[in-house]
């Protein structure tokens, strides 16, 4: 179909209603399942997108377990539990997840060439007034944007893990991206009771920028016998009131998370001071990631 870009008044994403927003998210990893779990509990109907069925499956279970668990704490009842999942379905087709979506989420990997895939299977489809943002947390959005053929409706919406529980968005405006698409997914945001944060387009944005050299620091700090990982964090909770030491931080992110960061920063400012610290890339190649190995600057096994 032909993708026209949201320029005139009638072609510009409406945020009159929240509710009449469909929503699809790429990707039912932890940062995807938990983007579609806001979306549906605040009311839309949401198309979740993933390679398999076992995957969409997962995806699904993850949601399920995590709404029990807002039940559970009385946050939630069990009839907003099984309203929320009942505007959730999944589909293993970008070309049936999206065609009737006036907003589109990827949240596939951060890998440069998937994520330019993706966005062209989704040009092919999807309206001319929908939005497509990318969940990227370290990757340029006029980057991302340079192969599609309307970059102005594209934009990157940063949500935070866990979803459900952060309240941060940071809404990355591209080089190209109209004016009206900011507007509306400030809005959009702002329906999920998060708290949207407009930044320009950098590598890494405010959130890594700021963050990822404080770890990699850190880690340095290790690396050079200056401190243990235990101290290090105290120092930090202790003396800067962090509530997660970085390190601590590090192994929830994941460290080949961290890492892939400190690799596009690097590679996007060109300055030295976001040269991974060797200990890092050590630990990444030896498999050693975090929480999700067991295994990463503390022991979870």
């Amino acid at each position: 179909m032909s993708v026209e870009p949201p320029k005139s008044s009638s072609s510009k994403p409406s945020t009159s209603s929240q509710s009449d927003l469909s929503v699809t998210v790429i990707g039912g990893g932890t940062m995807g399942n938990g983007i579609a779990h806001v979306f549906a509990q605040s009311g839309h109907p949401v198309t979740l997108v993933d390679v398999s069925k076992e995957a969409c499956e997962r995806a699904f279970a993850t949601i399920e377990k995590n709404l029990g668990r807002m039940v559970t704490k009385e946050k939630l009842t069990e009839q907003q539990m099984q309203e929320t999942l009942q505007r959730l379905s999944t589909s293993m087709s970008i070309q049936e997840g999206c065609q009737d979506a006036g907003l589109i989420v990827e949240a596939v990997p951060e890998v440069l060439q998937l994520k330019r895939d993706v966005y062209q299977d989704v040009e092919a489809v999807v309206e001319p007034n929908a939005v497509i943002a990318t969940n990227t947390s370290s990757i340029s959005i006029t980057k991302l944007a340079n192969t599609l053929k309307h970059p102005e409706r594209f934009i990157g919406m940063h949500f935070f893990n866990p979803v459900p529980v952060m309240s941060l968005v940071e809404v990355v405006k591209g080089h190209q991206t109209d004016q009206a698409v900011v507007d509306a997914v400030m809005a959009w945001s702002q329906g999920l009771g998060k708290v949207p944060v407009p930044v320009n387009d950098s590598p890494g944005f405010v959130s890594n920028r700021v963050l990822m050299p404080m770890i990699n620091e850190a880690i340095f700090s290790v690396y050079e016998g200056v401190a243990t990982p235990e101290h290090v964090d105290e120092v930090m909770k202790r003396g800067m009131a962090h509530p997660m030491g970085p390190l601590r931080l590090a192994d929830f992110i994941g460290l080949d998370v961290c890492l892939d960061i400190l690799r596009v920063l690097y590679e996007g400012f060109q300055d030295p001071k976001y040269r991974p610290c060797p200990l890092l890339v050590k630990m990444v190649d030896a498999g050693t990631l975090g929480d999700k190995t067991g295994q990463g600057f503390y022991s979870y096994k």
